[in-house]
């Protein structure tokens, strides 16, 4: 209408009233006063007001204010009503969900596509990730909700949030941004998702539904991107240095098989993502582009990274043996404290046992002799018994307790020595997996391909004075 008023195929334009205009002041105004400079009045027959008057839009202005304020009080209405539907446990949707089919006011389950569910939550159990499960999924011919062979990524992960698989019901996903623009916005903090028990059976139990979540989760890592920014990846790996590794431009890096070593071993290289994906910032250079932003270095070995992480945890350490034997001292020490504080609880534990069952028979004998009434006599019984009661628990719980196995001290020294000895074998993945993701503000001893090349970027350390230095 606005384009066809600009091209002057009408002068007027004729509105039953101002709320079925628009219930936005600001809208109203800027609409009218547009078709205003191109000649096109527009006039609301229950108002009674032409925007060409010299009043008009004063009177105009005060309309479109109780519109929008109208539509501010539906909105707060319509708010209430939902809130009031969910503590029922209306049912929201058109049941296009995969799995089920909505009948009347609840699900039924289908059978065909809950089975493709199962295999969903199964596949993501036994370790595969979105897009394998996708591509199996594809293999194997099974239909979407829509009734297409069609799978991505992306509609994996749909079918793996959703809790409703459980018999629940879960609200708030989505919420308007305000009354006036209407606009839908999806909810992406889960966390203020409200759940509620549903009347329709389960796809899936909930301890599947909670272990898919728990590996999802433990999946996406932050990786830090160039200005500061910060994206999410949801890549998992089962090599340690890949889950680790962060190249100075802040990338995460990704694991190549480098060649055959001579006793048929194999060596891997690791490659930033930055430099894979967009280019070497050498080569646009030579090329004469803008360089900034990109990544220079090149592939650097396993050995290096192992070298370069035994150096650090030597010079961490130190005195390895002396560490350990403070450990072992430590250890000594405190279970001793700890079981001569049983002792010593048991002891006066029993000792006040004692005492009780002395006043029991001493209270049994001046009831005896009338020294005291019946109801005094069962009220002091009644304490003197709940107290020993106590006690009796208390103590059998410690013996309990002391009966454990003594601590093998000659195993843990072993275990110690093999976790903390970085000769021959490398750095100890066990060691390595218990520091966070080494940053990118470090300097390596030499280039990533080796050979000396001082100065450049690595995601280690930097060599300083003939040490790593820590990050």
């Amino acid at each position: 209408m606005i384009d066809d008023a600009r091209q002057g195929k009408f002068d007027l334009i004729v509105t039953r009233e101002v709320c079925r205009f628009a219930r936005n002041v600001v809208d109203t105004l800027v609409i009218t006063r547009e078709l205003k400079g191109v000649g096109v009045e527009v006039y609301f027959i229950e108002d009674n007001i032409w925007t060409m008057d010299g009043d008009g839009e004063l009177r105009l202005s005060l309309m479109a204010t109780l519109a929008q304020e109208e539509s501010r009080k539906t909105s707060e209405r319509v708010r209430a009503g939902q809130k009031v539907s969910r503590e029922k446990g209306v049912l929201y949707g058109n049941g296009n969900i995969l799995g089920y089919d909505r009948v009347g006011d609840t699900y039924q389950i289908n059978e065909e596509q809950a089975e493709t569910v199962r295999m969903i939550f199964d596949l993501y159990l036994q370790g595969k990730g979105s897009q394998q499960i996708a591509n199996e999924l594809n293999a194997r011919h099974r239909k979407s909700a829509m009734g297409l062979v069609k799978w991505c990524a992306s509609s994996v992960v749909r079918v793996l949030k959703n809790a409703t698989y459980t018999g629940t019901k879960c609200y708030n996903k989505s919420r308007n941004n305000n009354y006036l623009d209407q606009h839908r916005v999806l909810n992406l903090d889960a966390s203020t998702y409200l759940y509620q028990e549903g009347d329709f059976p389960a796809i899936v139990s909930k301890e599947i539904w909670n272990k898919a979540q728990s590996i999802r989760i433990n999946r996406r890592k932050a990786v830090a991107l160039r200005d500061g920014k910060v994206t999410i990846s949801n890549r998992s790996s089962e090599d340690i240095w890949v889950n680790k590794l962060r190249c100075s431009c802040g990338y995460a890096c990704r694991r190549d098989k480098w060649h055959v070593r001579k006793d048929g071993s194999i060596s891997y290289g690791y490659q930033c993502y930055n430099r894979i994906n967009n280019g070497s910032k050498q080569k646009r250079e030579e090329m004469g582009l803008d360089s900034e932003g990109y990544c220079g270095i090149r592939m650097y070995g396993d050995w290096k990274l192992e070298m370069m992480a035994g150096t650090l945890f030597e010079q961490l350490l130190g005195d390895k043996h002396q560490i350990i034997q403070t450990a072992l001292e430590l250890l000594k020490k405190y279970y001793r404290e700890s079981s001569r504080k049983d002792q010593q609880g048991n002891s006066e534990r029993k000792i006040q046992l004692e005492r009780i069952d002395t006043r029991l028979r001493n209270l049994t004998v001046m009831r005896a002799d009338g020294e005291i009434g019946k109801e005094e006599y069962q009220q002091l019984r009644e304490q003197l018994e709940a107290e020993k009661s106590r006690l009796e628990a208390e103590q059998k719980k410690a013996e309990s307790v002391e009966c454990r196995e003594a601590m093998d001290l000659d195993r843990i020294q072993q275990a110690l020595e093999e976790l903390v000895h970085l000769k021959g074998k490398g750095v100890s993945r066990e060691l390595i997996d218990q520091i966070p993701p080494f940053g990118p503000r470090n300097r390596c001893p030499g280039g990533p391909s080796g050979g000396g090349q001082k100065g450049k970027l690595c995601a280690l350390g930097e060599r300083y004075q003939g040490v790593f230095k820590p990050w």
